[in-house]
């Protein structure tokens, strides 16, 4: 029923004013959602959130409205993407929050003839219910089946639909039988504003974890340009550092018998006697073992100031 003229200048009244009172919004795909879903949706977002429904032409009215109002605003960016059944939630809340608000609010959902299946529907095998004279029904669905204890029983799981594959009345009445209830539905974003910028709805499911990984990708291809162009940098000192600590250590250990220095002197007194470095076993120094070995390896640990180097100066370069 159309709105009337009360009702229509009080409509544009009030997406004018949260146009004008939020810097954030999402754009969201309502296919599928019911009245009672978006009810329960506006409940959950109370104090945290608007969501504004409405036919796409007045909104785009609306819309062009303000933008002659308000000439170059980024709002002119969502004009485009007013197609179809979408929605608007406006708020001054952390994105992603609210994006969780709206991914919570999915509800299972039959299988109805004609709805293209957004996800894989798999059969699983196990006891159907469905007494013996049915059997024909599975048969022509080519379902394996076998009677067990006066019932029709899967034998093997049957993938049913595939993401795509539109619902013919064969495989609803067949979920419908079985109780399978495989799709949910909810309000969906597509598009994310964020005061002026208009972002994927995938930009919600980054995180904290996302982005240490990629900051760590970049560290590392900035540490090997660095490393690779000779370029000294805050990230790359420390494994240039390394590198000639390595290289001093090498050089004084084959082949400098009259330079030496103290990091380097381990090194060299462990190729001349090994024995040196190996951890008395006898019965009568049983309890003094410990403590050497103890004492051994912080003496290593203090001289090892390059770390994950060998004696020979090998390891990883980075």
């Amino acid at each position: 029923m159309p709105l009337s003229k009360e009702r229509k200048a009080e409509y544009i009244d009030r997406l004018l004013g949260l146009l004008d009172t939020y810097d954030r919004c999402f754009l969201v795909s309502i296919d599928n959602v019911s009245s009672n879903q978006i009810h329960q949706m506006r409940a959950a977002l109370r104090g945290v959130g608007e969501i504004c429904m409405g036919k796409n032409t007045l909104i785009r009215f609306i819309f062009n409205k303000y933008l002659e109002n308000n000439p170059g605003h980024p709002y002119g960016k969502l004009v485009n993407y007013i197609n179809g059944n979408i929605g608007f939630i406006f708020t001054d809340a952390d994105m992603k929050t609210v994006g969780d608000l709206i991914e919570d609010n999915r509800v299972p959902a039959p299988a109805r003839v004609g709805a293209i299946a957004p996800v894989e529907v798999i059969i699983p095998p196990g006891p159907t219910g469905c007494d013996p004279g049915q059997t024909n029904f599975f048969q022509t669905l080519q379902i394996p089946t076998k009677i067990q204890r006066g019932q029709i029983e899967i034998t093997t799981a049957v993938n049913l639909l595939a993401v795509g594959d539109k619902v013919g009345s064969s495989e609803a009445v067949l979920l419908q039988k079985l109780g399978i209830r495989p799709f949910t539905y909810g309000m969906e974003v597509t598009y994310v504003y964020d005061h002026g910028t208009l972002l994927d709805a995938a930009v919600l499911k980054i995180d904290n974890a996302v982005l240490q990984a990629k900051l760590s990708n970049s560290l590392r291809w900035v540490n090997g340009l660095s490393m690779a162009i000779h370029y000294p940098t805050l990230i790359s000192a420390p494994h240039s550092l390394h590198r000639a600590f390595k290289a001093l250590v090498a050089l004084v250990v084959e082949g400098c018998e009259e330079f030496a220095f103290e990091e380097a002197v381990a090194y060299k007194e462990y190729l001349k006697d090994p024995s040196k470095f190996a951890v008395a076993s006898s019965s009568g120094n049983a309890d003094a073992a410990p403590q050497a070995v103890e004492e051994e390896e912080e003496e290593e640990e203090e001289v090892d100031m390059g770390g994950g180097m060998d004696m020979f100066g090998g390891g990883d370069d980075y």
